[in-house]
């Protein structure tokens, strides 16, 4: 069975990252009616130009119409779901039964996948699903290895699962905690993520003192799960068939979407051609990306106390990006920054191969090929390097 590598567009620059580094699709949002509001998101022009791109790619592209729709949602999302059939999406994502209907009822032939936020915990729920006439339903994030082999086994549906990204403490990311705290509404695309903030605990008739759960002066993280990484599971969920992996992060930057994706595209092919990882390397360029530490969250067991980072809040950044190769010929690269890079520095250059290459900044030109000291983001420079390199490589600092 082929599977499908399904990558986060938060918007057109990313989507065609996730493409150059192997997804097979993408799923994306319009301004409106998806839960990642504060994504870069689609204008209807954007998404038709983006699915011809897909298209013309051999790819396929699904838009997130998943939030929680109120009374006053149906009027405009009619409308929307109109301009939806006339740029042809290969899929609609939803959550809600009412949004459902309305699709059934104004014959919006495109095929319905049902969001993760539908909270699918078994294959009863999966074949009504099917029932109703959806195509595909992404698993709740909350299911062991054993569930969802027996998902596998009872149900003829497509199957797709989070493999990779940040989870949430709430049953597949349906949060009250950030309507209640800021008046931002996370089943309308507005979360505020205050599981990530750090909390102390106050005795009722001692107002005003605060005690930190643990001895630390910032007090603790105690709703703050770490990032899922199942790159290690892969192969078993290939054996159960899982039609489609899929990796969160459409408000994450550049890097994060190419090297996650790169990294789920070479375990993948090294599996379906028989080969063993190199587990190790592709950790490694995973922890190189934004995370927050790694869990496999409830895929191995029940999520415990490992499952969460009682440290901070923040991402681990282990490399800073610095840039996007944009043309390359006769030792000479086009590149587009991104960040500050001084003459003289030693940078890895990553490409969509996933070799990575260690190269000196000594010779940086701007488009007039006068020679510079240092980069200024959003322009574009050349390195004369002698080493020609793919488009959409990324340039690289490592932290020390």
């Amino acid at each position: 069975m082929s599977v499908e590598l399904l990558s986060p567009a938060g918007n057109f620059q990313k989507l065609k990252s996730a493409i150059d580094f192997g997804a097979d699709a993408v799923y994306l949002s319009g301004k409106s009616f998806g839960l990642r509001a504060q994504a870069g998101n689609f204008s209807l022009e954007e998404m038709d130009e983006a699915f011809k791109y897909l298209h013309s790619k051999g790819k396929k592209g699904y838009v997130t119409v998943n939030i929680y729709a109120r009374n006053y949602d149906f009027k405009d999302l009619k409308n929307y779901l109109h301009e939806l059939k006339e740029i042809n999406p290969d899929g609609i994502i939803i959550s809600d039964l009412g949004i459902f209907k309305l699709i059934r009822d104004e014959k919006i032939d495109i095929p319905v996948h049902i969001s993760t936020q539908a909270n699918t915990t078994n294959y009863y729920a999966i074949n009504m699903w099917k029932e109703l006439g959806a195509k595909r339903v992404v698993l709740a994030r909350e299911l062991s290895r054993d569930e969802i082999r027996e998902v596998c086994e009872n149900t003829d549906m497509e199957i797709e699962v989070f493999v990779h990204g940040a989870m949430c403490i709430s049953h597949s990311g349906r949060c009250v905690l950030s309507n209640y705290m800021t008046k931002r509404d996370a089943n309308r695309g507005e979360c505020t993520h205050p599981c990530r903030w750090n909390y102390y605990l106050m005795e009722e008739t001692r107002p005003g003192e605060y005690f930190p759960i643990f001895e630390d002066e910032r007090g603790t993280y105690i709703y703050n799960s770490k990032d899922l990484c199942l790159l290690r599971y892969i192969g078993d969920l290939i054996d159960m068939g899982v039609k489609s992996f899929k990796i969160e992060g459409r408000m994450k930057s550049i890097m994060y979407v190419s090297v996650v994706t790169g990294v789920y595209r070479k375990v993948i092919d090294d599996l379906s051609a028989g080969r063993t990882p190199d587990y190790e390397y592709l950790q490694n360029l995973l922890n190189s990306v934004s995370n927050r530490e790694y869990t496999t969250g409830f895929y191995t067991g029940f999520a415990d106390e490992t499952s969460m980072n009682y440290k901070t809040s923040s991402y681990v950044r282990n490399t800073d990006f610095l840039g996007v190769v944009k043309e390359s010929d006769g030792g000479k690269v086009i590149f587009e920054c991104k960040g500050k890079i001084n003459s003289g520095e030693t940078l890895h250059i990553l490409d969509k191969n996933l070799v990575e290459q260690e190269i000196i900044f000594d010779k940086i030109l701007d488009l007039n090929g006068e020679r510079v000291e240092f980069t200024k983001p959003n322009r574009d420079y050349i390195l004369d390097c002698g080493i020609n390199f793919q488009k959409g490589s990324l340039i690289r600092r490592y932290k020390v």
